[in-house]
C-alpha cells in the first residue's frame, strides 16, 4: 500500500437503503473510526469488516470482507491456487505478527468464484467464501454495506482502500489504509488501452495505491455513519504508484442478485450510492499519460 498525505475532496452524496434489515442495523458502522483523511497504518477496530485471507503454510495471500456471520467477499484470482482445506480467514486482525487481542479466525466450508471469471482481462473478478462457523460481531468484528445495485460513483467520489500489502518489498505488518479518488470508467479504459468494462471500477491519485497484497480486499465509500463497499482489489498496474494507471477494482454494485443467490435468508445490507463527478477531478490527465494493454497489469498477491 502506498500512500501520502492529502486533503479529501468533498463530493455531494444521496443515500437510500435497500435489502435485510438484520444487516442493516449493523453494516458499515466503524465506531472506533473517525478519519477524515490521510492514510497510514490502521488503528485496532477502524475497519471491522477487513479480513485477513490466509494460505496454510503460506501465510496471508489476500485480504476479504465480511458482509455478514456467515460470509467473506474477495476476488476470485485469489483462489485459482488455493482450495477451500488451504484457506483460513482472520477478523479483527490488526498486525500479521505477534497477537491481536480481538481477533478470531474461521476456515472455509465453500469458496464460489463467479462463473463469468476468467482471468486477464479480469471482468467479474469476485468470489464468495462461507465461514465453517458463524463470527461473532464485536466493535472490532462487523460486516460492510455493500453498494446496491445502480450505485453511482461519480469521477473523484472520495474512497478508501486497505490491506496489508506490500509498502516496499515486503507486504506490511500492519493493516494499512490509504484515500483515493474514483476515475470514471472512461479515462480508466483509454489508460489501459481498453478492456476496462462495466463490471469494474476504477480509483487512484498520484503517490497512492493499492500494492501486491491486498489484492481481494475493500475499496470503500462514507456516507454519514455507514461504510459502504464499492469496490474489490483486482488488478495495478506495478510499481504500485505508477502515476499513469489508476487501480482496477470489481464493481461490488453490479453483483447484488449474484450475491444474495448464495447468502439466502440473511442477505448483506445493501446500500445504494449516488455521487455526481467532480469537477476539479474530471480531468486525470495527471493519471494517464499513455495507453498501455490491460492484460500486462499483475494480480495483486502477495
Amino acid at each position: 500500500m502506498k500512500f501520502n498525505s492529502a486533503l479529501s475532496v468533498s463530493v455531494i452524496t444521496l443515500l437510500y437503503i435497500t435489502g435485510s434489515l438484520s444487516q442493516l442495523d449493523v453494516c458499515g458502522r466503524a465506531p472506533l473510526n473517525n478519519k477524515i483523511f490521510g492514510g497510514g497504518n490502521a488503528t485496532a477496530g477502524a475497519w471491522p469488516w477487513q479480513v485477513s485471507i490466509h494460505v496454510i503454510g503460506f501465510g496471508h495471500n489476500c485480504g476479504g470482507t465480511l458482509i455478514n456471520k456467515d460470509w467473506v467477499l474477495s476476488a476470485a484470482h485469489c483462489f485459482q491456487s488455493a482450495g477451500v482445506s488451504d484457506t483460513v480467514m482472520y477478523f479483527g486482525r490488526l498486525s500479521q505478527s505477534g497477537s491481536n487481542a480481538n481477533e478470531m479466525s474461521r476456515r472455509a466450508s465453500r469458496i464460489i468464484n463467479h462463473p463469468g471469471y476468467s482471468g486477464p482481462p479480469f471482468d467479474n473478478d469476485i468470489a464468495l467464501v462461507q465461514l465453517s462457523s458463524s463470527v461473532t460481531f464485536s466493535d472490532y468484528i462487523k460486516p460492510v454495506c455493500l453498494a446496491a445495485a445502480g450505485s453511482v460513483f461519480g469521477g473523484g467520489t472520495e474512497s478508501w482502500v486497505t490491506g496489508w500489502g506490500r509498502l516496499q518489498q515486503e507486504g506490511s505488518d500492519m493493516l494499512q489504509e490509504v484515500m483515493m479518488t474514483v476515475v470514471n470508467n472512461t479515462d480508466c479504459n483509454n489508460s489501459y488501452g481498453g478492456n476496462i468494462t462495466s463490471n469494474m471500477i476504477c480509483a487512484g491519485k498520484q503517490g497512492k495505491s493499492a500494492c501486491p497484497g491486498d489484492s481481494g480486499g475493500p475499496m470503500l465509500i462514507r456516507n454519514g455513519p455507514l461504510w459502504i463497499q464499492s469496490g474489490i482489489v483486482s488488478f495495478i498496474r506495478v510499481p504500485c504508484d505508477d502515476p499513469k494507471h489508476p487501480n482496477g477494482f470489481a464493481r461490488v454494485s453490479q453483483y447484488q442478485d449474484w450475491i444474495k443467490s448464495y447468502t439466502g435468508s440473511n442477505p448483506p445490507g445493501f446500500v445504494a450510492f449516488s455521487a455526481a463527478s467532480n469537477s476539479n477531478f474530471r480531468s486525470v490527465s495527471h493519471l494517464l499519460l499513455f495507453p498501455l494493454s490491460l492484460t500486462v497489469s499483475i494480480f495483486l498477491t502477495s
